[in-house]
């Protein structure tokens, strides 16, 4: 349980900083700030995933809220627009607990007014829970909608949008743009006021400070009136749905949602606290495709829906570790009925529009993605049936080249990419013009090449089936190490293209050492571990360049230009902290030392859980001191990389299966190189 208190909203500004999430099952989310001020034009109580996960639109940004008692008004609302803060009822919240649904407690006069968002599963439906403890005079509260019908990455002015508001049992139906079903607000008690106004001006803060249109008009249609009696306690359902959804007994629907959660948790099996967090906050990323028909994984809230190398990545801590087998084998099912060319999606666009391919390692991560579900699993015969023989395309396609120039070379390495092109994870582009050109041979490619090969080898034994590489994976080996290893710092270049060799330091070197096959020596492994420890850390996340480096940028603010010309040059990530706690083990021989120091890496994500996303880890943060977490408030591939580190590096959990299949690994390797 998350609770927070007065001292968390002493100012506006602080009462902005935290930010919560609800979400739904299909891509649809609700959110906002704790003292429920919209910051951002991705704030609402209802964004509806009209194309499941995608087509994502908002319709109520907002429920405000006013109560009448004894002559006075009490306005609970907080809003600022663009004269500044207009309304400033964050001063009656007493308290805000987030277990996991967010409830937010006022407290005024002798009145107490508790308020819960939550959605319903697999709804583009949010219900809005309301418990009033009235005082010794007769009350009115007053719920006031502010109604929208946009793109969520938009924003509307007044008259852009043409509202039509029609009478329901219980309250309203407004329509608005053609091709977008209506609104429904309907409430479990007391009465719909017509009306037909705009609240205009609504500033955004944080939008501001991403060099982004900050202002917007909402529609308030009328609002809801409930009478209270002198004493009374009632409880009141406000329904927002575009789904036609009519239910009001949002109590039932509350524990419903609470049962889910807790059922899932359970299924975990986890008693650490930190784990059993994680396991909640993975949930909101799993979510249903409808174009596939099947699971897939937000990668990021607010504003990114599924991505194929963050879905791979994220895989095993959101699926694996957190026992949702089933969830893991849609998504592997899917991403292998999507492969062209050896080519896994990037992303998938919205509508009619096929998946986009524009990244050589989506396809590499699902190898790695499959050797984990092994090792949770141990499901052979699902893999060969569904999945072993896209895993055979994808390296043949990769030895005889395939689009966007990512092909094997001579010395067995893979190159990908032009000087125009951006493949790798690090994929920032500004006007066209590419951030971190990576074109070549990048240390992390070649590293889970080499990582694909060999578990390419490995099921190839289990199947009884003949290896056409075998002479390739020392190859790569011996490749690997003479081009990439700098003994003069003791860690790998970055990139190798031609007689070219990059030696900014990043962190994608980490992922030679945690891989399940490493290229490199235990001592070697050691000094790039300690390398990237010693310039690179930053408590919750790694940085993505040295901050010796000329480039270096230490400070993720900016308009768009300014962030994505730093969100590679300094930028720490959440997600490389797993990598990183991994590589702390394997290059410490697993250790009793090294189980605590992890434990040390992963012990300030505890407090960071309470900062931004409350309940969530931010996708990125600054280099600089103090670290300020940046980008998405809740992150897929941070969430789980942090989750699985914790569980597997920390807690020291084996997955199911992983003896079983280390030993007929072991059998396989032969002498492998690596450690």
């Amino acid at each position: 349980m998350y609770s927070f208190g007065k001292d968390s909203w002493r100012t506006f500004e602080r009462g902005i900083e935290k930010e919560w999430l609800v979400t739904n099952g299909i891509g649809g989310f609700a959110s906002g700030t704790l003292i429920n001020a919209n910051t951002r034009k991705y704030h609402g109580l209802l964004v509806a995933a009209h194309d499941p996960p995608g087509r994502r639109m908002l319709h109520l940004a907002k429920l405000d809220e006013r109560f009448e008692a004894g002559g006075r008004v009490y306005n609970l609302a907080t809003n600022e627009t663009a004269g500044g803060v207009t309304e400033f009822g964050h001063i009656h919240l007493q308290q805000v607990i987030i277990d996991p649904i967010p409830t937010f407690i006022y407290s005024f006069a002798d009145i107490t007014l508790q308020k819960q968002v939550f959605m319903v599963r697999g709804q583009n439906t949010t219900i809005i829970l309301y418990r009033i403890y009235n005082g010794v005079e007769a009350g009115v509260l007053r719920l006031v909608p502010l109604v929208n019908c946009r793109g969520y990455h938009f924003i509307t002015t007044r008259g852009e949008v043409r509202f039509c508001g029609q009478s329901i049992l219980g309250g309203v139906s407004i329509k608005s743009r053609e091709g977008v079903p209506p609104l429904h607000l309907r409430c479990s008690a007391g009465e719909y006021v017509p009306g037909g106004n705009w609240l205009t001006g609504m500033a955004y803060a944080v939008e501001r400070e991403r060099g982004e249109s900050s202002l917007e008009d909402h529609y308030i249609p009328g609002h809801f009136v409930v009478l209270l009696l002198p004493g009374e306690e009632k409880i009141v359902t406000i329904v927002a749905s575009v789904d036609g959804f009519s239910d009001l007994d949002g109590l039932l629907w509350l524990e419903r949602e609470k049962s889910r959660l807790a059922t899932l948790i359970d299924a975990a099996g986890y008693g650490d606290s930190l784990a059993r967090l994680l396991v909640r906050a993975a949930d909101a990323f799993i979510v249903q495709r409808r174009s596939t028909n099947s699971r897939t994984v937000i990668a990021g809230y607010p504003w990114f829906t599924d991505w194929g190398r963050d879905s791979m990545i994220a895989l095993p801590g959101l699926t694996l570790v957190t026992r949702r087998y089933q969830d893991a084998r849609e998504i592997l099912i899917t991403y292998a009925r999507q492969c062209r060319k050896g080519l896994l999606p990037n992303t998938f666009q919205a509508g009619a529009g096929g998946p986009l391919f524009n990244t050589v390692d989506a396809s590499l991560w699902y190898f790695q993605a499959v050797f984990k579900y092994l090792q949770y699993t141990g499901d052979l015969e699902f893999i060969r049936e569904h999945i072993y023989p896209v895993l055979k395309d994808i390296v043949a396609w990769y030895m005889e080249g395939t689009d966007l120039d990512i092909g094997v070379d001579d010395d067995g390495l893979l190159k990908a990419g032009s000087p125009d092109v951006q493949l790798t994870w690090m994929d920032a582009r500004v006007d066209g013009r590419v951030i971190t050109p990576r074109n070549g041979k990048a240390v992390e490619i070649n590293a889970l090449w080499y990582n694909a090969l060999n578990i390419l080898k490995l099921l190839a034994g289990f199947y009884k089936e003949k290896f056409n590489y075998s002479d390739l994976i020392p190859e790569v080996a011996r490749s690997y190490q003479h081009f990439f290893w700098d003994e003069k710092r003791g860690c790998l270049y970055d990139v190798i293209d031609g007689d070219k060799k990059d030696g900014k330091l990043r962190p994608n070197q980490l992922l030679a050492v945690s891989l399940p096959f490493s290229m490199l020596s235990r001592e070697q492994g050691l000094l790039v571990f300690n390398k990237v420890w010693q310039e690179l850390y930053a408590t919750y996340g790694i940085r993505s360049l040295s901050p010796d480096d000329p480039d270096y940028c230490g400070i993720y603010v900016g308009d768009r230009v300014q962030r994505d010309g730093c969100y590679h040059q300094g930028t720490a990530w959440s997600w490389l902290i797993g990598p990183f706690v991994t590589a702390c083990r394997r290059a410490h021989s697993y250790s009793p030392a090294s189980r605590k120091q992890a434990a040390r890496f992963i012990e300030p994500f505890y407090n960071h859980l309470r900062e931004h996303g409350v309940g969530y880890i931010s996708e990125i943060f600054d280099g600089n001191e103090p670290v300020m977490p940046r980008g998405c408030f809740a992150q897929a591939w941070g969430v789980a990389e942090v989750l699985r580190a914790c569980v597997e590096d920390v807690l020291e959990i084996e997955p199911p299966s992983v003896n079983r299949f280390d030993e007929l690994r072991g059998r396989e390797l032969n002498g492998s190189t690596g450690f």
